[in-house]
């Protein structure tokens, strides 16, 4: 009996974390949201779900939620953006970056958030330069002041001026010689960039230290935001204006009067979508 059940609760878990489409949205666009449970990030999976499928009801677009990177080895092109969801490429196997590096050469645009950002120097260099910087370190998760580092892109029209948040302040090279644009800053006059845990060293990265940034990569948009570490921050209106801004650009290339990448206009959307 023990182990029928234990059976049953193993399937029921695979079932869960397929890519499930949710009943959401009048074909606006379509996003996939990439979230797999890690060591340190996985409490957040339920709450960014619920609010990511709020999101799909209020603005009208097609979700679809998946734990299982498998879903970049099957057909991408029905989806505006991929949003990876403090869920770094460097968990793929080789089918899936290849499924991930065709979908953004065809013209698909991406979202990564958080530790997405982070993946291991040299095992994806593709990867590497997607994200467009690379990163080093964070010092304890500290409260901070954010800035705009560009008041005319949709990542920033929900947040004030000068914003304070708590998060991991990660520090970033740019060892591929990657141009970005930032979106955010952190004021690291407003918290210890050296405060860190016994063995590890952090030292900031000075006034220019972004932790929100867009660009153009292959022939899509990419953004990318280093703010989200803990599960409740996905309850919070001002993030999740923040996160969506970013990823309604993403997926739309609407909302700001910055200069537009050189890119081709996105093939997974209507012509009417395209600017």
């Amino acid at each position: 009996m023990i182990k029928k059940t234990l059976q049953t609760l193993a399937v029921a878990a695979t079932v869960a974390s397929a890519a499930v489409p949710a009943q959401a949205g009048d074909g606006q666009f379509s996003l996939l949201v990439l979230a797999m449970p890690t060591k340190y990030h996985h409490e957040y999976i339920p709450i960014a779900r619920d609010s990511f499928e709020k999101l799909a009801k209020l603005h009208a677009f097609e979700l679809t939620w998946t734990a299982q990177p498998g879903a970049f080895e099957g057909d991408l092109s029905k989806y505006a953006a991929v949003v990876l969801l403090n869920s770094s490429g460097e968990e793929f196997n080789e089918a899936q970056r290849a499924g991930l590096e065709r979908y953004m050469k065809a013209g698909g645009n991406a979202v990564v958030v958080h530790r997405a950002i982070i993946s291991k120097p040299g095992l994806w260099p593709w990867y590497e330069k997607l994200v467009g910087r690379s990163f080093v370190i964070h010092p304890m998760l500290q409260t901070a002041v954010v800035t705009k580092a560009d008041a005319n892109h949709p990542a920033t029209f929900g947040l004030p001026d000068r914003w304070i948040w708590s998060d991991e302040w990660y520090e970033f090279s740019n060892p591929h010689g990657i141009t970005i644009h930032p979106v955010l800053a952190v004021d690291e006059r407003t918290y210890d960039p050296t405060k860190i845990w016994p063995g590890q060293v952090a030292k900031g990265m000075g006034a220019d230290h972004p932790v929100s940034w867009w660009h153009p990569y292959e022939k899509g948009r990419v953004f990318v935001t280093a703010l989200g570490h803990n599960g409740e921050m996905y309850r919070e209106g001002r993030y999740l204006d923040h996160l969506w801004g970013g990823v309604w650009w993403a997926a739309t290339g609407h909302g700001t009067t910055s200069p537009k990448p050189d890119i081709t206009p996105s093939p997974f959307m209507n012509s009417s979508q395209a600017d």
